[in-house]
Order: C-alpha cells, then structure tokens, then sequence
C-alpha cells in the first residue's frame, strides 16, 4: 500500500495537479473576507485583567482614546503672536473631529480666578482678548505656573504646545474610526501648514499609536512578501541551477499561501500584525519541503533510474521525513496558544495550518509537476560532495576537542542566557524611522513622555470625595508620584480644590491649600461644575456619585520592567499610607508590560510538553529511544546559544521574542530529522558510526545547507520588519536556525560518536531489516552516497 501511494502522483499527475490546484483555489476565495484591524486592544484578550480594569475605568470616567496634536515651532517658543493664534484655531476646528469629545490646550485651558466675591472661569487666551504683549505674558506666566499645565499641555522650556482630543469611540473594531480621525486631522495640519510653515505639527497619543499598529501591519503585508518572493527566487535559482525547479517551487509556494491565507477569511477572522507575518514562515517551510524532494529527484536521474522512479524513490526517502519535520514544526507554532496575546495565538494556528497545506502540496503537487515537466539531466560536477565529505572527516578526526569545547560553549551561553530580561515599549516596537515613534520621541523630549497611567481611586462613599480625610490621602499621594524620577506630569483633582480654595479667599496665595470643610469642598466643586462650558466638565476624573476620582501619571517612554516596578511601588505606598481607600491603575502601556511578563511564563510552561510530544515523534520516527534522546541536544542547544547571544546583542526580550523558543523548535527539528534518519539508515545497513556519519552528510547535508540558507533567509527578510516584534522575532529566529544546522553538523556527529556505538544489526533484524556483508559495504556506501 506504501509503494502504491508513493507510485500514485507520478502515475496519475493531471488528477493530482487538478486536484491540488482547485483545492487551493477554493480555500483562497475566503481572501475576500479579509480585512485588517491594527488597535492595540487585539493585544489583549477579553478576559485579560488589565484590560478589563482598563475597560472599568473608562466605564467609570469618559474613555482615554486620545490624540495629541504636537505644534512645533521653529523658533521654539509657542508663547507668541501668532503661534497661540495657531493653537486657539487648531483647539477650535479640532472640536469638529469626528467622534471627538472633549479638546484641552494652553488657550481654551480653564483659569479660574476671583474677581470680588465672584469665581471667574473663563479660556487663558480666550478671543475676545487682543494678543498683546501684556496678555501674552500674562498666558506665559500662569501656563508655566499651572501644574495642570505644565509638562502636560506645554513644555517647561515651552518649546513646543500640544492639543489634546479626546475621543468616544465605539467599541470592537476601530480601525475605520481611527483611520477616519487620522485622515480629518492631517488635513486640518495640512491646511494650517500653509499658513504657518514655520511650525512642524507631530501626531502622539493613542489613536496615533492604533494608526502605527495597523500601518505598520499592511506595511509588512506589502513589503515582506513581495521582497520574499524576491529572496526565494534569487536563492533557489541560485542553489538549485534550474528554472524549471524554481517555476515548481513557486507554484507550491504561492497556492500554500493563498490556501492559508483563505482559510482565515473563511472562519471569518481579521489580519493583525501577528497573521500577515504568516506568508513569510509559511514560504521558507515550502521552500524547504520543496527542496528536499527535488534534490533526491536530481539524485536518482544521475543515478540512471527514470522520471517515474525517481520521483517514487524521492517521495519514498522523503515522505516520512518530510511528515515527522512538518507535524514537529506545527506542534511548535501550535505551543503559541499558550500565549496570552491572541495575536501571537492567531499567528501560531495559522502558521501551523499553512505548515501542514505546504507538506500536502509538496507530496501531491509537486511529484505531479515534476512528471509533467520536461527536465534534462545534467551530470553532477566533479566533487560536489567534497565539502561536506571534508566536513564529515574534520568532525569525525576532531571530535573529542568539538566536544570539551561546546559543553564550555553552551554553558557559557547558558549563563549569558540568564542576563536577558523581559522588557516591552509600546512605542519602541515602531523603528526610529517610524513618523509614531519620532512624534512620541519628540513629545517626550519636548512636552512628556506618551506613557500614561490612570490611577483610579475609590472613596468608598457617595460625595466621598469632597471629605478632608479623602483629599488629603489623594494629595499626599499626587505629591509622592511628583517625587518619583520616572513621573513627568500628574493631573489630579487635588490641585483644583487647591486653586479653588485660594480663589475663593480673593486669590489669597497663602490659601493655596485644600479645604478642610467638605460642605466647603462641595460647595467649591458645584459651582466650579457649574462655571465649566460644555465639553471641558469634569466627567473626565471625577465619577457621577462623586465617589471616586481620576488621576493621570504621565512618565518617561518606560519599558515593562521600569513600568511594572513603578505600579508596585504605587501598590505598596497605598496600602502603608491609605489602606482604606481602594486603588488601581491602569492604561495600554501598563497592559503591553504585563502582557510580555506573563507571556514569557507561559511561553516556559509549555516548552516542556513542546519538547516531550517532539521527542516522542522522533522516537517513533527513527524507531530508537537512543536516537531520540540524542536529537534532544540539536533541538536544544541553537536556542541555548540563540539566547545568549541574544543577550549580547540586546538583552531585551519583548513580547515577539517570548515565542521564538516554540517558533523555532518545529523548525529546528527538521535538520536533525533528515540527517538522523539517513545515518540511521546507513547504520541498519551495518555501517559503523563514522560511515553512517558520512553517508548522513553526503545524502542530505546540502539539502540540509540549501533550506538553511533559504529559511535564515526568510526570516531576515522579518527582521527587515519596521515593527519591532516582527523584526526581532525574524532576526533571532533566523540566528537560533544557522546555529542549528552548525549544532547539526559540528556538534551532533561528534555526540553520535561518542554515545551511539551499539551495534545497529540486532535492531535491523528486529524490524525486518537485513543487514549487508562488510565485503559489499564499500560497494554500497559509493552507490547510496550519491543519492
């Protein structure tokens, strides 16, 4: 029955080529249901903690999708003329944003101040006000005075301004919202640029950042996979000295990933930066299917067998080999479900199904496109396996140094591996060529850094709020985040009872103080309520009940660990200074930083049933529990070293890289399976270990040299990625598979040398095998090694 289904696709290859190809074209009509969808929030899964405290806090308070309009002048001073006239028509026309709600900036800032026994609320630069020098000085004075101002809406050094739009946006999807508001405000800059081309305009905030994830998703979906392609081409033309070989390859590659891609339109899901990836991965592990079934084709035709029974030969060699790697390599993107990011779990699923469409139509497809394609054999040159037969006898002459020195190696970069830390920033995932990132970057140099943090704060109580006990606790702590060296701006509702407090005694600065009446208090805050214009109330920190308030912590552009560390620290000075009130913080930022954390453990968690349903799949596969557990050391070591060299080279280790470990070790497997498995071979046929070596490097090792070079390949072609977890996930992935195959061809020879010296002649009899004469072995060996 085996023989019959290896016969079958060069015996019936238009069925096979009919077949394959309206299967592929039916999967890849769902295409049509795909759409992007690029927020942050697809980060997160609905039950995920930090977001659903997120998800509270924004039910609590008005929601915190904002965008921040950076104006940057040249002359770097916004405290002018005709740069607060262009920030008072930016305040006004951005009100006219779709879905905006709300609009802060220095001129429509709400100052209060007493004017008799009145409160006087009114703009800071309001327009029926000339801009004279006087008032202009007057607005500079209090804005770089204000601690609701500064280093929130302007800058200490007021080199640059921002406004601020809070918007309502609806929940789910908002990648047509945010593209909506994108486009509205570019042209409103668009517009003021030409009236004031002097001034630079810079767009931060959350809706620019969801506007950078989606971006950044279509750009590697438009770029990547075109320059694959490219790469792929270049490379198997190269390496494979045929087009005719590289035409069949890349209709295998090419219908793998339409299928693949058409599958996740048919469930009806999106594309997010994890999925559009997936063409990238899925067309190197074509690539080396391919290549493996066309090199053992080659191999037989110059052995003089005929077109038949040189596809049937190179399918029989193969197929198992080709079967075990692709159900290895799904088993490790299927381990990403352990992630705590769907979109790393929608990657791993769809990697994995496009994994086992590339094995399909590499067994089917492929055999049919080789027998209906015209190919002359050209005789093999002189010498082809003269590297890897150097290769096999250095190792083999060498190998009691090889293996001193690659346990001290390893162990080395076991140590180095230990010096990596977690550590995401949102912002840092988008090059330094991203326009996102050289916004935030200049937000953060400028103004603030585009980290916030909003700190809910329960009093317990309706009109909690306005009692002394409770401002006082809220003060003391606004105070302690001031002292805090990460903190650049905090908003908090106690700076207000403080202003009011002084305006309320004729402006009295000695009165700059909370009061400590709370009829008092709510007096203040009714008529304070009362004063505000539509738009700029206080729904934005202050809760319906008046039982809880808002602050908003706004600190250099953190990464998890710093941001983690500082939320601890918030933690721990509540529950010593305030047990009684209940407190918690919240905000995207904070979300990506615990997500990185947990994902990284999790990640650790199912490595090691990654590694024993591996394991067990070679174990059966080679059919030698000795065989199995030597492949544990080619399938763990290029991770070892990976990841300390990784620590070398960043020691950062973001939530792209805590899946690079399960990402690789599918891949991984496949070198080790292939040369396993023709040594294995080699040695039922009674070879000793160093022939059964030879015989391994001779068969399959530049196979094994060409899909490493066209996988490391692919994924630098990722690490070419302006998204950062893409880009490194590429560029450690491509680094953990080179090693490998120098692990596979340095480090598990010399291992099989030294630990697989049983004799294999009892287990080939066991399995039916027949041993062969040591007289005819020479014989043998020159004829097998040329396949």
């Amino acid at each position: 029955m085996k023989t019959e289904l290896y016969r079958m696709p060069a015996a019936r290859p238009w069925l096979f080529l009919i077949f394959s190809v309206l299967f592929a074209v039916v999967a890849a009509m769902g295409s049509q249901n795909l759409y992007f969808r690029g927020d942050y929030q697809i980060f997160f899964d609905k039950g995920n903690p930090q977001l659903q405290s997120f998800k509270e806090l924004e039910a609590t308070f008005n929601k915190t999708d904002t965008l921040a309009i950076v104006v940057a002048p040249h002359n770097k001073d916004v405290f002018t003329k005709d740069n607060l006239s262009l920030i008072q028509q930016l305040t006004d026309e951005a009100w006219l944003t779709p879905y905006a709600s709300r609009v802060d900036s220095i001129t429509n800032y709400q100052h209060t101040s007493a004017e008799e026994d009145d409160l006087l609320v009114e703009d800071l630069a309001p327009d029926y006000y000339e801009l004279d020098d006087a008032r202009i000085d007057y607005i500079r004075d209090v804005a770089l005075n204000e601690p609701r101002l500064v280093n929130a809406i302007v800058g200490q050094t007021a080199q640059a301004a921002i406004v601020n739009i809070t918007f309502q946006l609806p929940d789910g999807d908002q990648t047509a919202q945010v593209q909506e508001v994108v486009n509205f405000t570019k042209d409103v800059l668009a517009k003021a640029h030409e009236t004031y081309p002097d001034v630079d305009f810079h767009l931060a905030g959350i809706i620019a950042m969801n506007k950078a994830f989606a971006d950044a998703a279509q750009a590697d979906s438009q770029t990547l996979v075109p320059m694959m392609f490219l790469v792929v081409l270049v490379f198997l033309g190269i390496m494979l000295r045929s087009w005719k070989f590289v035409l069949a390859t890349l209709i295998v590659i090419v219908l793998t990933i339409a299928a693949t891609m058409g599958m996740l339109g048919w469930v009806g899901h999106y594309l997010n930066n994890g999925t559009v990836t997936v063409p990238t991965l899925v067309m190197t592990l074509a690539v080396a299917d391919c290549v493996h079934l066309i090199t053992s084709y080659v191999h037989a035709l110059r052995e003089g067998k005929d077109k038949n029974e040189a596809i049937n030969y190179a399918l029989k060699l193969n197929f198992l080999a080709l079967l075990i790697t692709s159900v290895t390599t799904s088993i490790g993107f299927l381990m990403m479900n352990a992630s705590d990011s769907p979109v790393l779990r929608d990657m791993g699923n769809l990697a994995a199904l496009g994994v086992m469409i590339a094995f399909v139509l590499s067994v089917t497809l492929l055999p049919a496109l080789l027998q209906l394609m015209p190919f002359k054999v050209k005789p093999a040159r002189k010498n082809s396996n003269k590297a890897m037969g150097w290769v096999a006898d250095t190792v083999i002459a060498n190998h009691r140094k090889i293996l001193p020195v690659s346990v001290i190696v390893v162990a080395l970069s076991a140590v180095l591996l230990m010096q990596n830390h977690a550590n995401d920033n949102a912002v840092e995932y988008f090059d330094s060529g991203n326009v996102f990132r050289q916004a935030a970057d200049y937000m953060e140099e400028t103004v603030s850094g585009t980290t916030a943090l909003s700190i809910s704060i329960k009093s317990g109580q309706p009109q909690g709020i306005t009692h002394p006990e409770f401002l006082n606790a809220v003060e003391d702590f606004t105070e302690w985040l001031r002292t805090q060296p990460e903190t650049d701006h905090v908003a908090s509702i106690s700076d207000t009872f403080k202003r009011l407090n002084m305006n309320m005694h004729g402006d009295d600065e000695s009165f700059y103080a909370l009061p400590q009446d709370p009829e008092l208090a709510a007096q203040y805050l009714l008529l304070y309520e009362m004063s505000l214009p539509y738009g700029l109330d206080l729904n934005n920190e202050v809760n319906i009940d008046k039982s809880a308030v808002k602050l908003v912590l706004t600190t250099d552009n953190l990464g998890s660990v710093d941001l983690i560390a500082l939320e601890k620290r918030m933690d721990t000075w509540f529950k010593a200074n305030a047990p009684q009130y209940e407190m918690a913080s919240s905000g995207p930022n904070l979300m990506f930083a615990h997500i990185g954390e947990t994902n990284i453990a999790s990640m650790l968690k199912t490595l090691p049933i990654a590694l024993v349903l591996i394991s067990g799949l070679l174990v059966f596969a080679l059919r030698s529990w000795r065989l199995g557990v030597i492949s544990l050391v080619p399938n763990l070591v290029p991770a070892i070293l990976g990841f300390g060299l990784w620590a070398v080279v960043s020691g950062e280790i973001n939530l792209g890289l805590s899946v690079v470990i399960t990402l690789t070790l599918g891949v991984v497997v496949d070198d080790t399976v292939h040369f396993l498995t023709k040594y294995r071979h080699a040695r039922l046929q009674g070879r000793n270990v160093e022939d059964g070596i030879r015989y391994a490097f001779d068969s399959v090792g530049r196979a094994l040299w060409i899909t490493t070079v066209v996988l490391v390949a692919g994924f630098s072609v990722l690490a070419t990625s302006g998204f950062r977890l893409n880009s490194d996930m590429g560029l450690l992935s491509a680094i953990v598979i080179f090693i490998a195959l120098i692990v596979d061809f340095i480090l598990l020879p010399a291992v099989l040398l030294v630990a697989d010296r049983k004799n294999y002649a009892n287990e080939s009899k066991s399995l039916g095998g027949k041993s062969e004469p040591l007289a005819d072995k020479s014989k043998s060996f020159s004829k097998e090694a040329t396949q």
